[in-house]
C-alpha cells in the first residue's frame, strides 16, 4: 500500500505541475472561462495565482517526503480542490464550455472528479491523519 500511495502522490504533482504550467501557457483562455463571474477579482489574475498554487503545490507533492510536511502539503492540495470548486459550479450553471465540456451533462458529470481529487490529495500524503481526532 505504501507504494501505492507513493505513486499517486507523484502522480498527483505531475498533475498538478501540468495544470499549473497550463493556467501560465496554453489552456489560459479556458481557465479564464471557468473563472465565477460574481468573484470580484479580475479573471486573469485568478488564472495566474491558481496556477502559481497549482505549480507550487506539485512541486511540493513531488519533493516533499518527511511525514509532517508530506501530509500538510498533501491537505493543502486538497483545501486547494475544495476552493476552486466554485469555478467548476460557475462553469456547469453558466453553461460555459471549456476544455472540451461542451454539454450540460459532461459539465455536470465534471462535478464529481472535484471529491476524487480532495480524497486522492487526503490519502496519498496520508493528511487525513491531521484531520482525526486525537482521544483525549
Amino acid at each position: 500500500m505504501k507504494y501505492i500511495k507513493v505513486l499517486l502522490q507523484i502522480g498527483l504533482g505531475f498533475g498538478l505541475l501540468s495544470a499549473g504550467i497550463s493556467h501560465l501557457t496554453t489552456a489560459r483562455a479556458e481557465f479564464r472561462a471557468q473563472v465565477p463571474t460574481w468573484l470580484p477579482l479580475d479573471a486573469d489574475f485568478v488564472v495566474i495565482a491558481s496556477g502559481i498554487v497549482e505549480i507550487s503545490l506539485g512541486i511540493g507533492l513531488l519533493i516533499l517526503w518527511k511525514q509532517l510536511p508530506r501530509k500538510l502539503i498533501g491537505l493543502a492540495a486538497a483545501l486547494f480542490f475544495i476552493a476552486i470548486f466554485p469555478g467548476n459550479l460557475s462553469q456547469w450553471i453558466n453553461g460555459v464550455s471549456a476544455f472540451g465540456l461542451d454539454t450540460d451533462q459532461a459539465r455536470f458529470m465534471r462535478l464529481f472528479f472535484q471529491p476524487v481529487l480532495v480524497f486522492w490529495a487526503l490519502i496519498s500524503t496520508n493528511a487525513y491523519r491531521l484531520l482525526r481526532r486525537k482521544k483525549t
